[in-house]
């Protein structure tokens, strides 16, 4: 759970419930447990509730790289997925690169299959 990416629409209905239910789920969702258990500590008074209504508001007002430099260690959706996307394009364009030396005979059949290997293996 605590390695898990974070929702940030998640985290605010957690903490929009602690209004009047039980509040500090959203700490526990957000890997705050120690916070968490605070929040549930005092919930006989008002502080967490306010605490957890700021904090819904305070989420929701984040974008969401903000919310992921906060709760996610800084690692984007988005971010990850375009750098992958990246880097599959370019293996691919290696692979194509030393499809063309093997084709004009530059380089081996051996020698390409050898470095096929090793550009694939860069990607898993």
């Amino acid at each position: 759970m605590f390695n898990q990416r974070k929702n940030r629409s998640i985290a605010a209905i957690l903490a929009f419930s602690g209004t009047w239910k039980i509040s500090g789920l959203h700490k526990f969702y957000l890997g705050q447990p120690l916070w968490g258990i605070l929040y549930v500590l005092l919930s006989w008074t008002p502080i967490p509730r306010v605490a957890s209504a700021i904090e819904g508001v305070w989420y929701l007002a984040q974008d969401e790289e903000a919310f992921d430099r906060n709760f996610n260690l800084g690692k984007s959706a988005v971010k990850s997925f375009k750098q992958t996307g990246q880097q599959v394009s370019s293996v691919a364009e290696a692979l194509r690169e030393l499809d063309s030396l093997r084709q004009d005979g530059l380089i081996s059949e051996y020698e390409f299959e050898q470095k096929r290997r090793q550009l694939l293996d860069e990607i898993s």
